[in-house]
């Protein structure tokens, strides 16, 4: 004998069937425990981003981290160049001009180039000592105005997409391969060793890039664009000035990223132990890792842009500087060891922020990609 209770014409709907010895119910959906019906789902979804096979995340890697490079650059540019002027030597005299726009005649040429080391003590007399961030933006604000603040934007943001994607992508391979997701200290040492191989290859393209931006950011640059930039740099120094500071930046940033990277996933799992992606934990990490990576390596960025701007420096002695070494000792005999630390709060203005906007805008383009164009959080379409 069976029955059954009554119920819609629906067969979807859950139905009651009777027997002597027993009661079943068809078309029930599974019960989830109380309190996590949609938590696991939703966890399962949010680590889907950092679970997929080794190589098989290195295009959405690499196109995350052009995305993310090129947010991270183009938003903290005027800072990064306030940075650049305060790390400049003060002897720093701009007297090249570009390709096809220097003086209408040899004899003026000659007269400006036979001046300019006589008139070196009174213009350095008269020049204003600029110390801090505002005295920077006071100065620019009423000799160049502040759009200057934005001169070489093009360059790096043209750098930074591929260098940027060349990094996120090498970065996340080796991190795969070499057990940077593990627990305890071979995490950490994968890690560092994962950021390491990053940089070596994103500055390998960035560096050129690098070089036309800091010569069109120092104050009174004759450049203009890009272009006219690495024309004049190539015509007057060859290619090698494109790189005479490579081993300086390498040296620089290897340490710089084996800190930041290192940091950023140790605090990462403590501020969000269950590694669901979280936007303000992402930023948070992010900025502080990139803060004390900035100041660690404030001298050798110093030495960076000494050798970076050397072409446009009437001081014979920088403008031969050629290692890491000279430009060190440069720095310390003209202004002493704090000229190590030159800029190094606009330096960490710049970096934190940064690093900030490129690890929230990485993670969140990761995620994004993913997903086939839908938002993490709300999983609409873009």
């Amino acid at each position: 004998m069976s029955s059954s209770t009554p119920s819609s014409s629906s067969s979807s709907l859950p139905q009651l069937h009777v027997h002597p010895h027993s009661a079943h119910i068809h078309n029930v959906p599974p019960i989830q425990p109380a309190g996590e019906s949609s938590v696991a789902l939703e966890e399962e979804e949010e680590h889907d981003y950092e679970s997929l096979p080794v190589g098989s995340g290195w295009a959405v890697n690499m196109a995350a981290g052009a995305m993310a490079g090129i947010s991270e650059h183009a938003a903290i540019f005027p800072v990064d160049s306030i940075k650049t002027r305060m790390q400049v030597l003060p002897s720093l005299n701009p007297i090249l001009t570009p390709l096809g726009v220097g003086p209408s005649s040899a004899t003026a040429s000659a007269a400006t180039s036979a001046s300019a080391s006589a008139s070196t003590s009174a213009a350095r007399a008269a020049a204003p000592q600029l110390n801090t961030i505002m005295q920077h933006v006071r100065s620019i604000s009423t000799t160049e105005g502040l759009r200057s603040l934005w001169r070489g934007v093009a360059s790096v943001i043209l750098g930074a997409g591929p260098a940027h994607a060349a990094h996120f992508g090498m970065y996340e391979f080796v991190r795969e391969i070499s057990g940077g997701r593990g627990e305890g200290w071979a995490g950490v040492a994968g890690t560092a060793l994962a950021g390491a191989a990053a940089t070596i290859s994103s500055d390998a393209l960035m560096n050129p890039f690098d070089v036309i931006k800091q010569r069109m950011q120092i104050r009174n640059s004759p450049h203009r664009t890009v272009l006219s930039c690495a024309r004049t740099v190539y015509a007057r120094e060859g290619l090698a000035a494109f790189y005479v500071s490579y081993p300086t930046t390498l040296t620089m940033s290897v340490p710089f990223t084996a800190v930041q990277f290192s940091a950023y996933e140790s605090l990462k799992t403590l501020l969000n132990p269950d590694g669901s992606y979280s936007p303000v934990t992402h930023c948070t990490a992010g900025g502080i890792a990139g803060g004390l990576a900035a100041a660690v390596t404030t001298p050798l960025d110093v030495a960076k842009t000494l050798l970076q701007t050397r072409g446009s420096n009437s001081d014979p002695r920088i403008r031969a500087a050629k290692s890491m070494g000279e430009a060190l000792r440069i720095i310390r005999d003209r202004d002493g060891w704090r000229g190590l630390r030159r800029g190094m709060l606009p330096r960490v203005l710049t970096v934190a922020p940064s690093t900030a906007i490129s690890w929230m805008s990485y993670e969140f383009f990761k995620v994004l990609i993913r997903q086939n164009g839908h938002l993490p959080e709300s999983g609409q379409a873009v």
